[in-house]
């Protein structure tokens, strides 16, 4: 038994045949993978609903389409609070999923929340985080090196969770860790922000949000949801390549941002699992910005197997030396080595003889 996950967006036909033992593994592989909801919004799309599966995966995934609506709630009430925590402070920039969500976006379908992730401007960083403290959410770090580590050397503060109800939120100044290969001035992404009806909040422009989900994936070093953000990366392109101009913007931004190689080792990874690649006509302009052929197939033999759903039914030697090598390679990319190997030094270090905490 493999991957039967990875395999059902593009096949509308395969979960109607699936013998009971599939379906054991596939909502296992949704599960771990954080697309147990997802997967219940795919099957309600096709013939007879969910109300067409066998009773017990058909309970399953209706129990995770309820698990999403309340927690839709939950979103849209703390991003109503953090609204009135904010005051006047402006532009307030959603990311990722609460983005999604309020701008009503495919990738919001069946999505599950774990933090809220916002972006300001970096004069305004200390700003938003005070208001952000003084309605509930605090940093949990205690930590002195750590605190420097995030707000020195990463694109946010360490998580703001409230006191509370425990929501949590990243609070960013830009999408890439300033001492990324791929770093990115935060301040042209707000050049193009748009706003998301009168909320009160904006998004990244749609080439801009696209990019993001790019980058994110490529610098991830864990991928028990690397499947899920490829596919949030599918449904954004779908959803936005109906206008005419999107394709020619995007790499027109991703050459300007200098985020071509994330973006067009990712497009090939769309297009090997959901069989959707980029338009015949920017094919030719995709090629400039990619990267050089030995990193290309070595990346890509990488994630084909790192994609891959965190289950038993795919955990191969191969599969965890993949991601073992991604793991890897995503600190190289985010730190030089002068920052990297001290600090990773010092996080074994901590590891092997730091003492627990007091109870």
């Amino acid at each position: 038994m493999a991957d039967l996950l990875s395999g059902i967006w593009c096949d509308e036909g395969r979960l109607r045949s699936l013998r009971p033992r599939d379906w054991e593994v596939l909502i296992g592989q949704a599960r771990r993978s954080r697309l147990l909801a997802r997967l219940a919004v795919h099957a309600s799309a096709g013939p007879g609903g969910l109300a067409a599966l066998p009773a017990p995966p058909r309970d399953y995934l209706a129990g995770a389409l309820r698990l999403v609506q309340r927690q839709r709630r939950d979103v849209l009430f703390e991003l109503h609070q953090m609204r009135q925590a904010l005051g006047g402070l402006q532009p307030l920039v959603l990311l990722k999923g609460a983005a999604y969500l309020l701008a009503d976006l495919p990738p919001s379908r069946g999505r599950i929340f774990s933090d809220i992730d916002l972006l300001v401007s970096l004069p305004q960083l200390a700003s938003a985080e005070n208001a952000l403290m003084g309605g509930g959410w605090i940093s949990e770090e205690r930590d002195p090196y750590n605190q420097r580590y995030y707000r020195d050397w990463m694109h946010e503060i360490p998580p703001l969770t409230h006191v509370q109800r425990l929501s949590v939120i990243d609070l960013h100044h830009t999408i890439a860790p300033p001492t990324s290969r791929f770093r990115v001035d935060g301040a042209l992404l707000m050049q193009r922000i748009r706003p998301i009806g009168s909320s009160g909040y904006h998004m990244l422009a749609p080439e801009d949000m696209v990019l993001h989900s790019a980058v994110h994936l490529y610098q991830e070093g864990e991928f028990d949801h690397g499947l899920r953000d490829l596919l949030d990366l599918h449904d954004l392109l779908i959803h936005f390549g109906r206008d005419a101009d999107f394709w020619p913007t995007l790499l027109d931004r991703a050459a300007e941002l200098r985020l071509g190689e994330p973006l067009t080792v990712l497009l090939a990874q769309r297009e090997r699992l959901f069989g959707i690649g980029a338009p015949s006509e920017h094919r030719a302009a995709l090629v400039k910005l990619a990267p050089g052929w030995v990193r290309r197939v070595s990346i890509a033999a990488l994630l084909a197997r790192a994609l891959q759903p965190p289950h038993p039914a795919c955990d191969t030697g191969l599969t965890r030396l993949a991601r073992w090598l991604l793991y890897v390679r995503s600190h190289a990319l985010r730190m030089p080595l002068r920052l990297l190997l001290p600090h990773l030094v010092r996080k074994a270090w901590r590891a092997r003889f730091a003492s627990p905490p007091a109870e």
